[in-house]
């Protein structure tokens, strides 16, 4: 409705603070706020003296929707045609502010030929997933730019669209809602694996699980090189019938397919769903991309990586490793913010991503890590600290870790620990229930299990690389906490800063 009237949206993370909120409204001159509920009012109306173009506030759960209607009574339908006939692909459709792991948001201007193009690509690619046939429980916040294309892909395609918010009763939803594809990024899949797992374990059949999850990840892997022998199928039904199965159901049943975006999903990861019956589609691309610039395909899939460019998208490796993008889905820049636009995009057209990645001889991209996250230890040696962390977050204990180093001698890690997994650890090794990740921190046991996580993500690296000494912070990075981005991204300068002592310590000891 608002952008057939012509205005442009401006969505706002519901775990957004009160100062996020207020430069938000404030910088995008909005003049209009919808909300769902009396709290989300209070926070707009907490920033209106900051925000002087702001008119009006609808709460969806008071009296809005009646105001809305009320207001627009009298609103001709040529005004509203006129409208339509003034928007072109060329409009400004959106702006999207990025959560960002470093500084201030930024608004990112995406037109709708933005969208449109991404929609036109991305959707057709996966029409296995999108289509009347489809279904999918929309879990992730509608002010993310993968969710946003997501749910106008549904909506073109006539794919059946829930939405929920509620995380906590997730499996509950998605029993109910019975989805044939979900959208996630990868922290999600990582934690229903580590839970599925611990629980096995807690249960009793631990050594069934590790079993299982190596014959789907065994059996995956032979689909891509000739197909599974006939003991591996065998093996395969009969996990499929006390595990695999078991796991589907737990997602409704009818599930097929995932699409994940965000962050590298990892190959024993990708590897393990398919396994399982559910094969997840990995994606590339940015807020400032319109979501998707390469994605993998029924017909074009290789687990481990993010696929191949979409049609009409072009995309280099610079010297330095960075991935380089150019397009039509390509945003038009940074909202009042000439000099961060001409830093991120070049006079030819080209969006420097920030992003490290590789092309492979097949043309699948592979994403390497972070360009400004890279870490240059004291002896001049660099490295990339998401292929350690994405191991170590690969432990049913960790929740969270940032490695660090940077100008030190050596590499070093903060670690957190899994607030769902720490009761059952706990029972498991004879720790008193009402014991704090803070009061146990330095337990020997505790210490071994991370080391031995450590230990499996160092064998990623070089002996120069390795983490040689890790602390456990007493308490989880949360969004909430200002940690963790709405993608659930580490916010590194923030714990750089929150956790300065810590960090100290590590170098100190």
């Amino acid at each position: 409705a608002i952008w057939t009237a012509g205005a442009v949206t401006v969505p706002i993370y519901e775990t957004s603070s009160a100062e996020q909120v207020q430069w938000i409204l404030s910088d995008s001159g909005a003049i209009g706020a919808v909300v769902e509920t009396d709290a989300h009012a209070d926070l707009v109306e907490g920033a209106r003296p900051d925000s002087p173009d702001l008119r009006e506030v609808w709460a969806i759960d008071g009296d809005g929707l009646d105001r809305l209607r009320r207001g627009g009574s009298e609103v001709g339908d040529d005004v509203i045609a006129e409208r339509r006939r003034g928007t072109t692909s060329d409009s400004l459709c959106s702006i999207i502010y990025t959560s960002g792991t470093t500084g201030r948001p930024k608004g990112c201007e995406l037109t709708h030929g933005n969208l449109l193009f991404d929609i036109g690509n991305a959707i057709p690619g996966l029409s296995a997933l999108f289509n009347k046939e489809g279904s999918t429980l929309l879990f992730l916040p509608l002010a993310h730019v993968f969710a946003r294309l997501i749910q106008a892909g549904a909506v073109q395609t006539g794919a059946k669209l829930g939405h929920t918010a509620d995380v906590k009763n997730l499996l509950a939803d998605l029993g109910g809602f019975q989805p044939t594809f979900l959208l996630s990024v990868p922290r999600v899949f990582e934690k229903v694996y580590n839970a599925s797992k611990q629980k096995a374990h807690a249960d009793g059949k631990g050594k069934i699980f590790d079993a299982a999850a190596d014959t789907a990840i065994a059996y995956s892997e032979a689909l891509d090189n000739g197909g599974a022998g006939i003991l591996l199928k065998v093996r395969h039904g009969i996990f499929d019938k006390l595990v695999y199965g078991k796991l589907r159901a737990a997602l409704g049943g009818r599930c097929h397919s995932a699409v994940s975006g965000g962050a590298p999903l990892g190959a024993r990861l990708g590897h393990f769903f398919r396994g399982i019956g559910l094969t997840v589609y990995e994606g590339y691309g940015l807020t400032e991309t319109s979501a998707a610039s390469t994605v993998n395909l029924r017909t074009a899939l290789k687990i481990g990586t993010v696929g191949k460019p979409l049609p009409g998208v072009a995309l280099r490796i610079a010297d330095d490793g960075e991935i380089l993008i150019k397009g039509p889905h390509v945003m038009r820049g940074y909202w009042q913010n000439a000099d961060a636009t001409r830093e991120v995009l070049s006079e030819d057209g080209w969006f420097h991503s920030g992003d490290l990645g590789e092309l492979d001889s097949d043309g699948f991209l592979r994403i390497t890590g972070r360009k400004k996250e890279i870490i240059v230890t004291a002896g001049g040696k660099n490295v990339a600290p998401s292929v350690l962390e994405d191991r170590l977050r690969a432990h049913p204990l960790v929740s969270q870790c940032m490695v660090v180093g940077d100008q030190q001698p050596f590499i070093a890690c903060l670690v957190t620990i899994d607030p769902d997994a720490f009761p059952t650890w706990k029972s498991g090794h004879g720790k008193p229930a009402d014991a704090t990740v803070a009061d146990l921190r330095e337990d020997p046991d505790l210490r071994a299990e991370i080391q031995t996580a450590v230990d499996e993500a160092n064998k990623a690296v070089s002996g120069a690389e390795a983490i040689k000494k890790f602390r456990i912070l007493p308490v989880d990075f949360t969004v909430e906490g200002g940690e963790l981005t709405p993608k659930l991204s580490v916010k590194r300068n923030v714990v750089v800063k929150e956790y300065a002592d810590e960090i100290a310590a590590l170098y100190t000891r």
